[in-house]
């Protein structure tokens, strides 16, 4: 055990300097494998005493990035949904708040829609015809004016 003196609590920037440490030494095992390696979102957090780090190793497809089975699952289902499987990803603002859309789970039929929020990643549902919706306000006219 290293003599470095362990922190009287645990920070937000400490946990993801961690996590980040971590992916790389993961990234390089799984690579000595011919394996991909991409890290989760941190749960369990409790700065008093630790947080919960996952990381998902797999076979990396011909472009190299790993297969994402809720971006598979999204583009699958989006136009179903009235969305595009291009949405995956897309972000979109309600009055006060910015999300990004995570995925399509269609046992939820009232809000099938998977969303988290921009600063802290915390995940919401809404319904498919309210992010559609919040996809085209968020378009700007790009048409030239005359």
């Amino acid at each position: 055990m290293p003599d470095t003196k362990p922190p009287r609590n645990l920070t937000q920037v400490l946990c993801q300097r961690l996590q980040r440490e971590m992916l790389k030494a993961c990234q390089d095992v799984a690579a000595r494998h011919g394996l991909v390696v991409e890290a989760q979102d941190i749960t369990g957090v409790d700065l008093r005493w630790g947080f919960d780090a996952a990381f998902r190793v797999s076979i990396p497809l011909p472009d190299g990035t790993a297969l994402d089975p809720e971006r598979l699952r999204f583009e699958a289902l989006a136009e179903a949904f009235g969305l595009s499987p291009a949405d995956y990803g897309r972000q979109f603002s309600t009055a006060r708040e910015r999300f990004k859309i995570t995925g399509i789970d269609p046992r939820r039929p009232k809000y099938p829609v998977s969303a988290e929020r921009i600063p802290d990643g915390q995940g919401f549902k809404f319904t498919s015809d309210q992010v559609a919706l919040l996809l085209q306000n968020g378009m700007r006219d790009v048409t030239p004016k005359e």
